[in-house]
């Protein structure tokens, strides 16, 4: 797949992603302020029903009142009607607390009969009083002025007897509970000054949040200057609105779950393509390699095949030495493709024994100084260890160092004589570190994090002379590791690379 194909669906489904995220946020957010506006509503309605209740429980106080001054009223009139009895007649005047006036006149003779009422007159006063009574309530209740007479009349009672404590929360319970709002509630009724006259044990306005205290007028027909109000608001009211929109919840999850695989899909795909790439490379780097030892040595075998060339000893020997060293060439590339191999199996196979680190060391530089000779440069060793024993697999560990020192002659510079360091030192009583270093063109900062890699070659620019097949630092890297040791890198692009390992050391 091409690296434009690639982008191109990431881009795509990135966008998708996008959308669905940005849908169901949307969705949510619009759930959440349905719910906090149903709830409002919900609240709002409670509490004008229990304001209005409040003012039936005062209209109700009042006609009470009324109805009983009404009564004692007329009781007290015919109680003490005035008497006319030299005509032979009695006589009672009432008058109710609005200023309507009754007569009443028994005619008779009543001198010699007894100064208290017959049970039939009784009976006939008593009718005409509940008639008159009756009356009066019925056009009481049908004249609004007078009912608004008697409700300005109440805002002279302290508000704690209008509007109880207990009676208030006994509403507000009910209220909320038949518009479906079970959950915990905190209220106080304050003044017009803001000053609590009364409040719930946990009432704190503070707590209560943004958009969770809700107001309402107690008494609207107050005067001004002696309106009080009660405020209601929820400590939980941002759990019970997030607890309606909870089943977003998976959704939220799943959508997460599929842009992780995604994004985890599309790092796998460019390193795919990144490895398919540096495979190309490897293949393209490896029969380059392969071609120019084989060629030598057909070269070497046509030669062969010239008498006079067979005749001349001196000519005999230079081709069997071409011949063995291309020989050996090849053989050295085809190790290091087999070395591949190696990092297909989860535990390399290794013979372990002891060394002596230092005197291994000595050696590989003595063998390898020829060669730096033979580039114009030198090499120094610093084997400054005192306890160098490590338990290593011998042939792994030569393969190392020589893999580190061929990169430096690879990756030297033109303009500077190459300088290769080896130095060994003691760190801890139980670790060995090992230093190779090199004044060659050094790595760029964000190469040192890859150099690691499999098939990975740091870019040369426009040299075509170093070859290889991207495999060495990555077999240094694995058999460090199949040894329990750490190696790490410190470079400076244009002034050179430090290779460091650590091993532990034998007890």
């Amino acid at each position: 797949m091409k690296k434009k194909t690639i982008w191109i669906l990431t881009i795509i489904m990135a966008l998708t992603f996008c959308g669905l995220l940005y849908i169901q946020i949307m969705y949510m957010k619009n759930m959440i302020r349905m719910r906090d506006d149903q709830f409002a509503e919900g609240v709002r309605r409670s509490l004008y029903a229990v304001t209005s209740t409040l003012e039936q429980d005062e209209t109700r106080h009042f006609l009470e009142e009324d109805a009983a001054a009404i009564e004692q009223s007329v009781y007290g009139s015919l109680d003490t009607g005035s008497k006319n009895s030299t005509s032979g007649s009695m006589k009672y005047s009432f008058t109710t607390p609005d200023g309507l006036h009754g007569d009443l006149t028994i005619h008779g003779d009543l001198r010699g009969r007894s100064s208290s009422i017959s049970p039939t007159a009784s009976g006939r006063y008593r009718s005409l009083q509940e008639t008159i009574k009756g009356q009066y309530l019925y056009q009481k209740g049908l004249l609004n002025e007078v009912i608004l007479n008697i409700l300005s009349q109440s805002s002279n009672r302290p508000i704690a007897e209008r509007a109880d404590s207990a009676t208030v929360a006994r509403y507000l319970a009910g209220e909320f509970e038949n518009n479906g709002l079970n959950l915990p509630f905190e209220f106080a009724v304050v003044n017009r000054a803001g000053r609590a006259i009364y409040h719930t044990a946990g009432f704190n306005s503070s707590d209560a949040g943004r958009n969770n205290m809700f107001v309402q007028t107690l008494f609207p027909n107050d005067p001004a200057n002696k309106v009080y109000y009660i405020k209601v608001y929820f400590p939980t009211k941002k759990d019970y609105i997030m607890s309606s929109v909870k089943f977003m919840i998976p959704s939220f999850v799943f959508t997460f779950i599929l842009l992780v695989v995604f994004l985890y899909t599309i790092i796998i795909a460019f390193r795919q393509k990144r490895l398919t790439e540096m495979k190309n490379d490897f293949i393209n780097n490896m029969t380059h390699e392969f071609k120019t030892p084989i060629s030598s040595i057909s070269l070497a075998a046509q030669m062969l095949n010239d008498d006079s060339v067979r005749k001349s000893p001196t000519m005999m020997q230079h081709i069997s030495t071409v011949i063995n060293d291309e020989t050996k060439r090849l053989r050295f590339q085809v190790e290091k493709v087999l070395q591949m191999s190696m990092f297909d199996r989860q535990k390399a196979t290794l013979r372990l024994q002891e060394i002596d680190a230092n005197k291994t060391i000595s050696n590989i530089v003595s063998t390898f100084k020829l060669k730096v000779e033979s580039c114009g440069g030198h090499i120094e060793s610093d084997l400054a260890a005192d306890d160098a024993i490590v338990e290593v697999d011998e042939m792994h560990f030569t393969n190392v160092i020589f893999n580190l020192l061929d990169n430096a002659v690879k990756y030297r510079r033109e303009d500077v004589p190459l300088t290769l360091r080896v130095s060994t030192a003691d760190i801890s009583p139980e670790r060995l570190e090992i230093r190779v270093s090199d004044n060659g063109i050094g790595i760029r900062r964000d190469e040192l994090k890859k150099i690691f890699e499999k098939f990975y070659r740091v870019p040369t620019g426009n040299r075509h002379d170093v070859k290889g097949f991207g495999l060495g630092l990555a077999y240094v890297h694995k058999m460090i590791g199949e040894l329990h040791g750490e190696i790490r890198v410190e470079s400076e692009f244009g002034q050179g690379t430090t290779f460091i390992i650590i091993l532990p050391l034998t007890n």
